[in-house]
């Protein structure tokens, strides 16, 4: 009989789960989600189900990061992962990593949410919408040198202004290298209006005062470069007006919204930015008969008001002796006007030299040079007393210097006994003064006006008094 195996609860549930996660590592599941939430954490829980079945699933906030869309109940999804056991309630469920729409509709919801969300942030708002030029300079092409909507565009603008000069940036307008093209081109062109910095081949070339973006039908997923984040907001950022027309009449794109003028077709968006050159000329032709018309009445005008100056017009003789005659006055004028002014100026110049006589210096530095003089002589006789006095002090000083001096005492025949540690420059500095500051067998020196000994002490005898004491 085979004994019975009892595991706890944890360890079954712990087993279902190795044998789950080992043999459904990665799954790929269909359905509708239902029962979404969002906790704090971050992590994402839902229920997804179909008409037969429902599992548990939950998405934590590291992998809910790369999710482009916003899940919502009811949406069809498609999702991976792995089968697992959530142990604490026991419940069967997905790890999910990946998570996206299921079908075309996936392209849709894509669609809205991005169109949701940048018209939220105002790049679809009407402010920002700018004025195409009505007559255009230089167009700058972004689309398919070889598409039919290029050469669409250039039949309808050689038929109605064929004086603008055309610039076409070629990219591919659908698949894998979409994308990037079609932002390089946009930065080029960005670099070619805002610093001055055209393609190679354009060196010489204005830059462009219009943009047109274009390319023709096709199915959601073919148009869907022009629906990427990446390629609205780089056009938001163009430098200069931009229209867009992308497919058909029923199709729109991100960049529709973008764009400061949405055309509903290729063919369309070239008679937009284009005036007609026909129309253009019976314009100018109504211009031309009206400035004549004008010029017309004005030759007539002036023609009166030349007639009235001539019946008004004073003989030039008559002018010139006016003028000769108050030529004259005016010299006799000036004539006056200058003797008055040069006796003026005698006048104030005699006074002037009066006053500087009477300020004349010359006393003044003579006083001053008299004054410097007796300051000198005080100053060196004052110096000569200085110096005198001082001369004094220092003989002074020096006697008494000498009178205190030990070397003096040693010249008398006088000695100083130290140490020997004690001989330096200064000997008597640490002078023996008392028998009591040696001892017998001490060797010491002895120092005379001339040299010193050097002595072994064999006995002390102090004096009587200092026996008694």
């Amino acid at each position: 009989m085979r004994e019975k195996i009892i595991l706890s609860v944890g360890q079954l549930a712990r087993s279902a789960r190795q044998i789950l996660e080992k043999n459904f590592s990665q799954v790929w599941v269909e359905g509708e989600l239902s029962n979404f939430a969002r906790p704090q954490s971050g992590h994402w829980y839902f229920t997804l189900k179909d008409k037969s079945a429902q599992l548990r699933c939950a998405m934590f906030a590291g992998r809910n990061r790369s999710v482009k869309f916003k899940p919502q109940d009811g949406l069809k999804v498609l999702l991976r992962g792995k089968v697992s056991l959530y142990e604490g309630r026991g419940d069967f469920q997905i790890i999910v990593d990946r998570l996206e729409p299921a079908g075309e509709g996936a392209l849709r919801l894509a669609f809205e949410q991005l169109k949701n969300q940048l018209e939220q942030e105002g790049l679809f708002a009407q402010e920002r919408k700018r004025i195409l030029p009505v007559y255009p300079r230089h167009l700058a092409i972004i689309s398919s040198g070889t598409g039919a909507a290029y050469q669409d565009v250039l039949s309808v603008i050689q038929r109605r202004y064929p004086s603008v000069q055309i610039s076409l940036m070629p990219v591919a307008v659908q698949g894998p290298d979409s994308e990037s093209q079609v932002l390089k081109a946009l930065s080029i062109l960005y670099r070619w209006v805002v610093d001055s910095q055209p393609p190679p081949d354009l060196q010489n070339s204005n830059p462009p005062d219009l943009l047109l973006l274009t390319r023709g039908g096709g199915s959601l997923e073919d148009l869907w470069t022009f629906n990427l984040e990446t390629v609205a907001r780089e056009l938001a950022n163009c430098a200069i007006p931009a229209v867009s027309a992308i497919g058909h009449e029923t199709d729109f794109t991100i960049t529709d919204f973008v764009a400061d003028l949405r055309a509903p077709t290729p063919s369309a968006a070239a008679e937009i930015i284009t005036p007609d050159a026909s129309e253009l000329i019976r314009h100018f032709a109504r211009i031309e008969q009206s400035l004549r018309s004008q010029i017309r009445r004005s030759l007539i005008f002036h023609q009166q008001q030349l007639q009235i100056l001539n019946k008004q017009l004073v003989h030039p003789g008559q002018k010139l002796q006016q003028q000769m005659q108050a030529l004259d006055d005016a010299s006799q004028r000036l004539d006056k006007s200058f003797v008055h002014a040069l006796a003026q100026m005698k006048n104030t110049l005699t006074q002037a030299k009066t006053r500087l006589l009477a300020y004349n210096p010359q006393k003044e530095l003579q006083h001053a040079r008299s004054e410097l003089r007796h300051l000198h002589e005080r100053l060196l006789q004052e110096m000569q007393y200085a110096l005198q006095n001082a001369n004094a002090r220092v003989m002074a000083g020096s006697r008494a210097l000498h009178t205190v001096s030990p070397l003096e005492t040693l010249a008398r025949g006088y000695s100083i006994v130290t140490r020997p540690n004690d001989v330096d420059d200064s000997p008597w500095r640490a002078a023996i003064k008392s028998v009591q500051n040696v001892a017998p067998g001490e060797v010491v020196n002895t120092h005379f006006i001339d040299g010193h000994i050097s002595s072994v002490v064999q006995s002390i005898s102090p004096l009587e008094n200092d026996k008694s004491d």
